[in-house]
């Protein structure tokens, strides 16, 4: 019997590079100095939510901090229940109007 194997279909990906590109072609401004500000963007929102902050960015979405609750979980190998203790995990949530234009640009695949 012959399988056929199904293709999924590529994700298209882009890296903090690329993002640095678009913005100095756009802009243009030096590739070095849109990195540096690429990079402390990041190092100012990480900075945030380090220290408790979530970051609200009007019309893109927010940067927040989730507290996941304790739960219970297994050792397999044991066969024994052990306890995974609440933490703290950053988060983005979309805008509303971000979300609705991926909705209505981005084809489901």
């Amino acid at each position: 019997m012959l399988t056929k194997k199904i293709k999924k279909p590529k994700r298209i990906s882009m890296t903090k590079a690329d993002i640095v590109t678009k913005i100095s072609d756009r802009l243009g401004v030096e590739k070095i100095e849109t990195q540096a500000v690429v990079e402390q963007f990041m190092k100012e929102v990480k900075n945030a939510l380090e220290s408790g902050e979530n970051v609200y960015l009007r019309g893109f979405g927010s940067f927040i901090v989730k507290t996941r609750a304790e739960k219970k979980g297994r050792n397999i190998s044991k066969n024994t229940t052990i306890s995974i203790p609440a933490q703290n995990i950053p988060a983005f949530k979309p805008a509303k109007v971000f979300l609705d234009s991926v909705k209505d640009k981005v084809k489901v695949s």
